[in-house]
């Protein structure tokens, strides 16, 4: 199975990915870190890959489909995986598209996402830094969610509970039957 993680920052995208990547027995494939990886190789492209990450840019999309190809052709991905942190935006989704079977939103509002960020204490977790982040994410996810409920596969997952109550909501709407009328208790 092919799943997309997605969430606004704080929305605790990257741990319901690692925890459905080990009980499915998945790779976890979180975007930043694959790319912070190939910014960290001795090829001749990290140098590139790590400027742009220095700036905070996003990487030119050929080079983000071909970083991210490369990691899905391994044989470890063959029979499924546990991607976050791509599509970042509609460019992204119109350049390169693992076909996934399923995408999960975590949905967070902005205050509660607001608060989990800053008890992070980063530098950069300023509360104005923060809002233009999620003004930003919103802008540029929003065409991605349309597009993925147009496909059918999107599902909206609220991301406000406890981390273990979301984790059991994820995988009841990943074992339940496909067409099955009854409500979850």
């Amino acid at each position: 199975m092919k799943i997309l993680v997605m969430g606004p920052q704080g929305s605790g995208k990257s741990t319901q990915a690692k925890l459905l990547a080990e009980k499915f027995g998945y790779p976890h494939i979180e975007m930043g870190e694959l790319l912070r990886s190939a910014a960290a190789d001795k090829s001749e492209g990290a140098g590139k890959i790590r400027d742009c990450l220095e700036k905070g840019e996003l990487l030119p999309l050929e080079d983000t489909a071909m970083i991210l190809k490369n990691r899905l052709s391994k044989p470890d991905c063959q029979n499924g995986f546990i991607l976050d942190g791509y599509p970042r935006n509609i460019e992204q989704v119109k350049y390169f598209l693992p076909n996934f079977d399923k995408v999960f939103y975590l949905d967070l509002s902005d205050e509660e996402a607001l608060k989990r960020l800053l008890k992070r204490s980063r530098d950069d977790d300023t509360p104005e830094l923060i809002k233009r982040r999620l003004e930003i994410f919103h802008q540029e996810t929003k065409p991605i969610r349309a597009y993925f409920q147009k496909l059918g596969i999107l599902k909206v997952v609220d991301g406000t509970p406890a981390i273990e109550e979301i984790f059991q909501d994820l995988l009841w709407r990943l074992t339940k039957l496909d067409g099955q009328k009854q409500e979850r208790n």
